[in-house]
């Protein structure tokens, strides 16, 4: 069974996330994450001056993404990409194989931007710039449209960047689907933390290959009730452990 967790990189989800592994005892966990990008975050969380140096040279419409979801996480108290983070402390503390299952997400953006029409560019420098400016409560209010009809939400962001749908969406569902098909030939148990917004493309794909899955939304997750504990538990921390 593929367990397929819709996360969302600016919110506060490790609690839910960690019970849900608790619950289901995964073989092994995927995260939307090349060995690249988990590099770069885990230099961000360890030396934070040295990953400003290095993020200068990484292209302009990366670092604006960027920008905008550490602004947005600092609102929620987390640093962006912190569940994944926890997906991968979890199973380090486990001893439960990680995979990288996303693909590199430089030279994506690299290609995207190269291949993108002028017109295509400019709304989405202008959007970048501004995102800048959004706050807590327009975020939330989006996220109420998001979840009410994902499918106009998706449609509406076809139209205004065609490109970035092809690229940052269906390449990478498909790039994703694929791994998870693979690790499938070899574990029954998985579970796999992706940005919400690729649970649904990514679903089709495995029904097309007839795998069995099944999803736990982002917005399940923002309102899952923990179960309750006698307070023996251990508390869980994020550690920032290269891998090796």
């Amino acid at each position: 069974m593929i367990t397929l967790i819709g996360t969302g990189h600016i919110f506060n989800l490790q609690a839910a996330i960690l019970s849900i592994f608790d619950e289901k005892q995964p073989e092994i966990i995927g995260v939307e994450l090349d060995q690249q990008r988990y590099q770069a975050i885990l230099l961000r969380n360890t030396d934070p001056s040295s990953y400003q140096n290095a993020k200068k040279n990484l292209p302009l419409i990366y670092r604006m993404l960027s920008q905008f979801q550490e602004s947005m996480a600092k609102q929620y108290g987390v640093s962006a990409g912190d569940e994944m983070f926890s997906a991968i402390s979890y199973a380090q503390s486990h001893q439960i194989p990680i995979a990288f299952i996303d693909t590199n997400a430089q030279q994506l953006f690299t290609h995207m931007w190269k291949t993108m029409p002028f017109t295509e560019r400019f709304r989405l420098l202008f959007s970048g710039v501004a995102g800048l400016f959004i706050t807590k409560k327009r975020v939330e209010q989006e996220l109420k449209n998001y979840h009410k009809n994902f499918d106009s939400y998706l449609h509406e962001i076809g139209k205004k960047f065609p490109t970035i749908k092809k690229t940052l969406i269906d390449k990478r569902n498909s790039h994703m689907a694929q791994k998870l098909l693979a690790l499938h030939e070899t574990h029954k148990r998985i579970i796999a933390c992706v940005g919400d917004g690729h649970v649904p493309g990514i679903s089709r794909l495995l029904e097309e290959k007839q795998a069995p899955f099944e999803t736990i939304r982002l917005q399940q997750l923002q309102n899952w009730t923990l179960p309750e504990t006698d307070g023996s538990s251990a508390h869980f921390s994020i550690k920032y452990i290269p891998l090796k």
